[in-house]
């Protein structure tokens, strides 16, 4: 049985390497600027209307969870990478072979951050194993 998509961070701790901001201070058009989306990918990532994406306290509430999600994904790398902001930035950006030779930002862009998602929390538990 697979776990609702909100259980995959329950038991990972809430670091802001990217310094998104967590809780009442989280920014999330800083997210999508790491990221480099526009106004249509995050209107087609948070399934809101495309008039509807504003960065005020007047967020939809849908979009601001999203982007809260993928906000701790690119945290989760950013760890992966010891901190380092740059190897961050250009691991999402570069091509993948484990993703089809999609970048992992074009996964997020193109709507199929859950599976990306998947495939982080995998690789980041294998690390975490330690070996038999």
């Amino acid at each position: 049985m697979t776990a609702p998509a909100a259980n995959l961070f329950r038991n990972i701790p809430n670091h802001d390497v990217l310094g998104f901001g967590l809780g009442a201070q989280f920014q999330p058009q800083r997210v999508s600027e790491f990221l480099d989306l526009k106004k249509a990918d995050v209107s087609r990532v948070a399934d809101v209307s495309p008039k509807s994406v504003r960065w005020d306290d007047a967020i939809p509430a849908a979009m601001r969870k999203r982007l809260e999600e993928i906000a701790m994904t690119c945290n989760l790398v950013a760890e992966a990478f010891g901190g380092d902001v740059e190897k961050t930035a250009l691991w999402f950006k570069a091509k993948n072979p484990l993703l089809g030779d999609v970048s992992p930002r074009d996964m997020v862009r193109l709507g199929r951050f859950d599976r990306l998602r998947k495939h982080i929390v995998s690789a980041v538990m294998e690390r975490a194993t330690p070996p038999a």
